[in-house]
This record gives structure tokens, C-alpha cells and sequence, in this order.
């Protein structure tokens, strides 16, 4: 009979937390510009068990990833430090940002207070870019008994149509008042009581990669190398805000850009398309969460 091994085991102890929560931002793409996104934050710990038997409280990773996110990255323009296409201005507590992006020599240009802005150290940002640049802030606020610690982005898999959209709140009270700040939404629409994707395609392309404006705040509409920009412009109680962006990727609406008033644009365009149909909309914003319109 062969003797038994006695040599201890080498158990790899991991914690895990998926879908912990999820991130509404905008951020710098080398061809399409301006667009906004919104992730699923997923969280790995690899360490020793401490004195409750425990890698890390389930409680101390929640409060220690949602608070960083919500501050550093939520509601934010994300922008690749060590990008080409960028150029940045530091002036006092306001930062300055000049982005090339497509084929044709457009750009964007933002001036905001510097809390709006995630800098991160990346040439390219992808959500393993950004996860990477999270977690090398991350780890120092573990315990040091988390010896490894993985951060992954992943997309709401729910199947129907989405589109991506920029915009601000100038009215907000919280962090929704940054003039680019965005998210990745569905959008769900039913016509005489049927579900239409047809509808729901429709608008998912009218507005892909779009930036949604306020006519009251265009400030000016300059020209460059022939292309026509709006200069939108408010302040707000965060300090004031300046976007300058092509035309042809901005969608105008007479009302500010709540998810509200976005669903009821949604319902009455649709309406004016088709007045003899009744209409229903559901507008998201990100995940789990938006506005019923009905006509």
C-alpha cells in the first residue's frame, strides 16, 4: 500500500464580488470621439484568510471599490495621458483638453473644473486599460493580507438595442451638472402595445456615439477647415463648463437632457412619425435604472 502524503496542502484562497457595481462615464476614442459608457465592475482578491478566516470583508471590498469609482471615475471624461491625440492645459483648479479624432481632422475641445476629468495613464483606453489603471490605485487601500487584487469591466448582456451618449445636466445638484459625462443604454419601445425592434433599432442608430445638447446652451457655432462645431457653454454649481464638438455628432433637443425628458423626446418624435399609433417608451440610463414615456 502506498504511504499517504503528509505534506500540507497549498490551497489558493480567492474572494470574489461580480457585478459589484457599475460606472456611468464618457471618455476619449481615437475614431468615433466622444463617447459615453457604462461598465459592470467585477473584483478578484487573492490572499491569506486573517483571523475571521477571511481574505477581506465582503463590506470593506464594497465600500472601498464603489467609493473610488464613484469619485475617480464615475461621471467623468476619461482621457488617455499618453495619447497622440491629446493635448492638455493645466490652468489652477481647471484643466483644458484639445482631442483629434476620425479621419478628417475633426476635434473636440473641453474646458472644465478638474474634478470632472479622470487622467488616466494609458495610451489607448479599453476596459482593460482603464481596469489596470484602477487598480494600481486600489491595491494601497487593501489590508496587506490581499496579496493580488483584479478589477474587470464587463457590458449589461441583456439582448436589444444601445446606443452611447454623451451630454450634462447644468441644473444637477451632483456630479450629472460635468458637460461630458455619458452612458451606454437600452432602449425599449412597443407600438400599439407590441414590442417594436425596429423602433428600438432606429433610435440606437440616430444616436450612436451621439452628444445630446441643449439649443439654450450653444454659445456659438464656429467653423473649422470648413466643418461646423458647436461651442455649448453654462455654469453651473460645480464652475463653469465649455464643450466645442462637430455637428454632426451632436443631437439638439429644446429641453435639458434628463432621462425624463429624453424618454418623452423619444415618445414625441416617434408620435410625429407615426400618429396613429400608440407609443411607449422606456429610456435607460446605464443599467437597472430610467424613464417611461407613453403617448
Amino acid at each position: 500500500m502506498a504511504a499517504r502524503s503528509t505534506s500540507p496542502l497549498n490551497i489558493i484562497m480567492l474572494l470574489f464580488v461580480d457585478k459589484l457595481t457599475n460606472v456611468d462615464f464618457s471618455f476619449l476614442d481615437p475614431q468615433r470621439g466622444l463617447l459615453g459608457e457604462t461598465y459592470l465592475a467585477n473584483i478578484l482578491l487573492k490572499g491569506d484568510l486573517d483571523e475571521q478566516g477571511m481574505v477581506c470583508d465582503f463590506g470593506t471590498v464594497k465600500k472601498i471599490v464603489r467609493h473610488w469609482l464613484d469619485t475617480e471615475l464615475d461621471h467623468r471624461l476619461a482621457v488617455p495621458t499618453r495619447s497622440p491625440n491629446i493635448t492638455l492645459e493645466e490652468d489652477g483648479e481647471f484643466l483644458s483638453i484639445r482631442w483629434q479624432f476620425g479621419n478628417e481632422g475633426q476635434f473636440l475641445q473641453t474646458r472644465s473644473p478638474r474634478d470632472a476629468i479622470a487622467l488616466v495613464d494609458a495610451e489607448f483606453l479599453t476596459p482593460e486599460t482603464i481596469a489596470q489603471w484602477c487598480i494600481t490605485q486600489l491595491k494601497a487601500l487593501f489590508p496587506e493580507s490581499v496579496a493580488q487584487l483584479e478589477l474587470t469591466f464587463s457590458l449589461e448582456d441583456t439582448p436589444g438595442s444601445y446606443y452611447h451618449y454623451s451630454h450634462g445636466l447644468k441644473k444637477h445638484v451632483g456630479n450629472c451638472q460635468r458637460i461630458a459625462h455619458g452612458h451606454r443604454s437600452r432602449i425599449d419601445i412597443w407600438e400599439n402595445g407590441n414590442k417594436s425592434p425596429e423602433l428600438e433599432e432606429l433610435w440606437a442608430k440616430r444616436w450612436c456615439d451621439i452628444y445630446i445638447g441643449t439649443r439654450s446652451d450653444i454659445k456659438a457655432e464656429p467653423r473649422h477647415n470648413n466643418t461646423p462645431y458647436y461651442h455649448f457653454a453654462y455654469v453651473s454649481q460645480q464652475g463653469p463648463f465649455e464643450l466645442t464638438i462637430p455637428q454632426n455628432v451632436c443631437y439638439l433637443i429644446d429641453t435639458d437632457s434628463t432621462v425624463e425628458l429624453i424618454a418623452q423626446h423619444f415618445a414625441q418624435a416617434t408620435k410625429t412619425e407615426r400618429p396613429n399609433s400608440k407609443i411607449r417608451v422606456k429610456a435607460f440610463e446605464g443599467i437597472h435604472k430610467g424613464a417611461i414615456a407613453e403617448l
